[in-house]
């Protein structure tokens, strides 16, 4: 049996997030399923009943996916508690081309990657730029504040 991936975040806005990552990952908002107008029409038509859906949930796609068809599915889950603690899993999107990329390149990449970012709604919260490490990072907050790096 195959084994595919999916990324859940739970979050209090999806639609804010699916419109972030969707700019940081190069993803698109993911269509409904046969042929149907919108998820919530999808999910009634498979039974979900009405009462598990809050207001507006599905009337907008609550996941992305990548139009490439290689990277997993995304989606953002609606939950009620908000953020309290630093992520436990996040985030690297590796823009930089690695090591055999000068620094002077992969600085300039990150960074232009980082402007967009911020741009879309991210906040920076710190530069990872040792002297003698040949690395430059940044590590920055979602919309919601999940933490993920720019590398």
């Amino acid at each position: 049996m195959e084994m595919t991936l999916q990324l859940t975040i739970d979050c209090a806005d999806p639609q804010r997030l699916v419109v972030f990552w969707s700019e940081a990952l190069g993803y698109v908002p993911e269509p409904p399923p046969g042929g149907h107008a919108t998820w919530r029409e999808y999910w009634a038509a498979v039974g979900v009943p009405e009462e598990e859906l809050p207001a507006g949930a599905g009337d907008i796609p609550e996941s992305i996916v990548d139009p490439a068809g290689q990277g997993p599915r995304v989606w953002f889950q609606h939950v009620p508690e908000s953020k309290t603690v630093k992520n436990r899993i996040h985030l690297d999107l590796k823009v930089g081309g690695g090591r055999d990329v000068p620094l002077a390149v992969r600085r300039q990449r990150v960074t232009a990657t980082v402007e967009r970012l911020v741009d879309a709604g991210a906040d920076v919260l710190r530069i990872m730029d040792k002297p003698g490490m040949g690395q430059y990072a940044v590590q920055l907050r979602d919309p919601e504040g999940n933490e993920f790096d720019v590398v």
